[in-house]
C-alpha cells in the first residue's frame, strides 16, 4: 500500500508540472503530435511507442493511461471506427486527459476515446461508480466497509468496467512496472481476460537485466521512478506466457539503458503478445513447411518443426500460424479434398515430430501426369 501511494503522489505531482526523471526519449510520429494540446504533451511518461502496432477499426484499451497522450494517438491510427479506452487511477491525470479530450475530438472531427478510473490490476471495478457510491455511503464503521466491499463485489460481476473478451488491443507504456509484485500475475491475467480471441497485446515498459534485490524494492522513491517494480527482461517475457498468450515478440529493445543503479541496467523494451490457442485439436490433413533460417525449432506448445519438412499440424495450429507472428516463416499445405469439420478426427498434439506425407495431403487416388507449364519460365524462355 506504501508503493501504491507513493506512486498515486508521484503521478498527481506530475500531472501539474512535468518531471524530466519520469520518462525516457521517445520520438513519436509528429503528424499524430498535431492535434494534442501541449499540456498533455508536456506531461507524457513513457518509454515506447505501442501505437504504432494498431490497425484501423480495432478497439484498443491502455493501461495507465495518464494525461492521455497515447490514446489521442490511437485514436488517430483506428479512426473512426475504432475505440479507445483510456484507464487510470490517478485524479489529476484523469482530469488532465479528460479535459484534453473534447479539444481533441473537435480538431479531429470525430469522437472515439474515453477515459475511465479504475487499477489496471483490476479491470472490473470502475472506481468512478465507487466514488459516487461512497458519497452517497460514506464509510464511518465496520459494517459499513462490509457494505462497501459488498458493493465492490457486485459491480464487477454484474457492470465490469471492461468486460470479458471486448477489445483488439491491449496496450500500456511505461505502467505495467509501477504495480506491485504480488498483483503482477494478476495483472498479466485482466490483460488476457479482456482481450477478444485473436486479440494482442502490446505493451512497452522497463525491465531489468538483473533481478532487482529486496533493499531497492522497499524504495519507494525509485519504484514510483519506474526502477524498483521493473521485472528482469526474461521474467517479464514469462509472465505473459503464464497468462496463456503466445507468439510473444520483443519487438523493440534499447541498446542502452535507460538507467543503471548499483550495477543493474533499467531499459525499455516493447513486447507484442497474442491470445487464441485454447481450443480442440482436430485433424484436417493440413501441414506447414518451416522455412528457416534455423535447422529445427520447438513452438510454445513443444511442437517441433525442421526446416523443409512436411509437418503434421492440427486444424488450430495450422490456423495461427498463418497468423503474425509466424506466417511468414511457413509454407501451408492444405490437402486436395478439403476435409469437412464433422469428418475431422482428434489430431494427437504432441511433443514429437508428426511428418505429413504427401500422399496424405494430394489423396490415395492421386495419380496425375502433367507434362509441365511453359508460363512458369522468364519471357525469354527456358535455357
Amino acid at each position: 500500500m506504501l508503493i501504491e501511494q507513493a506512486v498515486l503522489n508521484r503521478y498527481s505531482t506530475a500531472a501539474l508540472q512535468r518531471k524530466e526523471s519520469l520518462c525516457c526519449p521517445i520520438t513519436y510520429d509528429p503528424k499524430y503530435l498535431e492535434i494534442i494540446p501541449r499540456e498533455v504533451l508536456d506531461r507524457d511518461y513513457g518509454c515506447g511507442d505501442p501505437s504504432q502496432y494498431l490497425r484501423e477499426g480495432e478497439t484498443v484499451l491502455d493501461l495507465g493511461s495518464g494525461g492521455g497522450k497515447i490514446c489521442f494517438i490511437a485514436s488517430q491510427v483506428v479512426g473512426p471506427s475504432g475505440r479507445v479506452i483510456g484507464v487510470d487511477m490517478n485524479d489529476e491525470m484523469l482530469a488532465l486527459a479528460r479535459e484534453a479530450n473534447s479539444e481533441v475530438s473537435k480538431r479531429l472531427g470525430y469522437a472515439n476515446v474515453e477515459f475511465r478510473k479504475g487499477k489496471i490490476q483490476d479491470l472490473r471495478i470502475d472506481r468512478d461508480m465507487l466514488d459516487e457510491w461512497l458519497k452517497r455511503n460514506p464509510v464511518k464503521k465496520e459494517s459499513d466497509l462490509v457494505l462497501m466491499e459488498s458493493y465492490i463485489k457486485q459491480i464487477g460481476e454484474t457492470s465490469p468496467m471492461i468486460s470479458d473478451r471486448s477489445v483488439d488491443v491491449v496496450i500500456s507504456n511505461c505502467v505495467l512496472n509501477l504495480v506491485n509484485h504480488q498483483d503482477k500475475t494478476v495483472l498479466f491475467q485482466e490483460i488476457y481476460r479482456v482481450l477478444k480471441r485473436g486479440g494482442r497485446a502490446a505493451i512497452s515498459d522497463i525491465v531489468s537485466d538483473e533481478r532487482v534485490p529486496p533493499e531497492l524494492q522497499k524504495d519507494t522513491e525509485l519504484w514510483s521512478g519506474c526502477v524498483s517494480g521493473a521485472l528482469q527482461e526474461y521474467e517479464f517475457l514469462k509472465a505473459f506466457e503464464d497468462a496463456g498468450f503466445y507468439g510473444i515478440t520483443i519487438a523493440k529493445r534499447d541498446e542502452r539503458p535507460w538507467r543503471t543503479v548499483q550495477g543493474i541496467e533499467f531499459r525499455s523494451i516493447t513486447v507484442l503478445a497474442y491470445k487464441g490457442k485454447e481450443g480442440p485439436c482436430r485433424d484436417h490433413k493440413e501441414a506447414v513447411v518451416y522455412k528457416g533460417p534455423f535447422q529445427e525449432i520447438t513452438d510454445d506448445d513443444g511442437h517441433r518443426y525442421r526446416r523443409g519438412v512436411r509437418v503434421s499440424v492440427c486444424r488450430k495450429t495450422f490456423n495461427i500460424l498463418r497468423r503474425e507472428p509466424y506466417e511468414n516463416h511457413f509454407e501451408f499445405i492444405r490437402p486436395q479434398k478439403e476435409v469437412q469439420e464433422e469428418q475431422a478426427q482428434p489430431f494427437p498434439c504432441t511433443n514429437e515430430m508428426l511428418v505429413r506425407s504427401p500422399r496424405e495431403t494430394k489423396g490415395e487416388g492421386y495419380s496425375i501426369t502433367h507434362e509441365g507449364n511453359s508460363s512458369c519460365c522468364d519471357p525469354g524462355g527456358c535455357y
